[in-house]
């Protein structure tokens, strides 16, 4: 098992709830797939460095976590057809 980051961004006009949501959605889809959620730190809204989408804003979700090596391309598939997350990366952690 491998230890893996990852950051993602969530469209500001987002609802709580439905951030509540995708932050909860993501973290069941590791713990479905075996791996386990180490650790969730949401940064909350943030200015972005440039424009994405006519978007000046966007709610930021760290997330670090243990699992094989199929489990973060699972994640980024659902990331990209999420429709309300617009950006994110995902890095594997050296031991």
């Amino acid at each position: 098992m491998n230890k893996y980051e990852t950051i993602y961004v969530i469209r500001p006009t987002v609802e709580e709830e439905g951030i509540k949501a995708l932050v909860e959605r993501f973290k069941n889809l590791i713990v479905e797939q075996g791996g386990q959620v180490e650790d969730v730190d949401e940064w909350g809204k943030r200015r972005l460095a440039y424009p994405i989408e006519k978007h000046k804003e966007g709610y930021y979700v760290l997330m670090h976590f243990t699992a094989e090596p199929h489990v973060p391309q699972e994640l980024e598939r659902n990331y990209k057809i999420a429709d309300d997350i617009i950006r994110f990366l995902t890095i594997r952690m050296d031991d």
